[in-house]
């Protein structure tokens, strides 16, 4: 065999690797219940339930945020987030949240926020 056919062999073999491996890491979207089904991280899209607290405690823990959000179907769970609060959290129209379960508890590890446009119908907002 040639020099360039040994090298090309080598290179479509690390490319078949590489596609697996990015295969094996990806996540899905899913539901709470379906979240509960296993240990995989999934992406839980759904709105953030404002009638119960957030707990966020920078001095205790800074990367500990704690909230209850409703999935698309309308399962609630206590999400925890380790990381610090996002920034206008309390604004957001929808999170979706990428992580796994941990007993009655949602543990994610990177958060995805849905805020409010600043604009409306093509004209800037005005706020006072």
């Amino acid at each position: 065999m040639k020099k360039t056919h040994i090298v090309g062999i080598i290179v479509i073999a690390i490319a078949i690797g590489a596609m697996f491996t990015l295969l094996g890491n990806s996540s899905t979207y899913a539901d709470f219940k379906q979240a509960g089904d296993g240990n995989a991280e999934v992406h839980v899209a759904g709105t953030l339930d404002r009638s119960k607290p957030m707990e966020y405690n920078p001095a205790v823990d800074p990367n500990k945020f704690s909230f209850y959000m409703k999935d698309r179907n309308g399962n609630e769970k206590h999400v925890v987030l380790l990381k610090s609060k996002p920034q206008d959290f309390e604004r957001s129209q929808q999170v979706v949240i990428v992580g796994s379960m941990k007993g009655d508890d949602f543990v994610a590890k990177d958060i995805l926020m849905k805020c409010p446009s600043k604009y409306n119908n093509g004209q800037v907002a005005v706020t006072k």
